[in-house]
């Protein structure tokens, strides 16, 4: 059964990812950022790292594709095709040849480690514990920026008439 969840959160993640960079739509690009995040989010409970799943969907998922999003619509983009031309296609060709080759090369000499034993499970109440006590003012802050950014967007975003529009 994991095997063949694997399968389906690796696929769902690859395929929207795709999708997000070949999409002229700023806003079903920001989408399908947000469905690969969340097939990055199954893998992690896969791995049984619910809280990182958990922190992904929240903060990842939650504020920064909504600000995104915000800023899609402040620029108020639309859809535009630009012609490649000949040294870009070349470029890009040569660049993932590279990649390709690099993942090839590293994935031959990786040697994975056996997994560890008898070490502590960290609980969500020793993360809580922690989120509460000592990074207590650092969450605050962050809360309060994205708070004063999305203010910021809204407020920029509002299209205030000119004296000629309201004579």
């Amino acid at each position: 059964m994991a095997d063949t969840l694997f399968l389906v959160f690796s696929v769902l993640t690859l395929a929207c990812a795709a999708l997000v960079v070949v999409n002229k739509n700023a806003v079903n690009a920001a989408m399908f950022l947000l469905l690969t995040l969340v097939g990055m989010a199954g893998l992690f409970v896969l791995l049984d790292a619910a809280l990182l799943a958990f922190v992904l969907i929240l903060v990842y998922a939650g504020a920064v594709v909504a600000l995104f999003l915000f800023i899609i619509m402040l620029l108020d983009t639309k859809g535009t095709t630009a012609r490649l031309n000949k040294l870009t296609m070349f470029a890009s060709g040569i660049g993932g040849l590279l990649l390709f080759l690099g993942v090839y090369l590293i994935a031959g000499r990786v040697h994975l480690p056996a997994p560890v034993t008898g070490v502590a499970i960290p609980t969500f109440k020793n993360y809580a514990e922690q989120l509460f006590t000592v990074y207590l003012l650092p969450v605050q802050v962050v809360g309060f920026l994205l708070l004063i950014a999305m203010i910021g967007v809204i407020v920029l975003s509002k299209k205030f008439k000119t004296e000629e529009e309201t004579k």
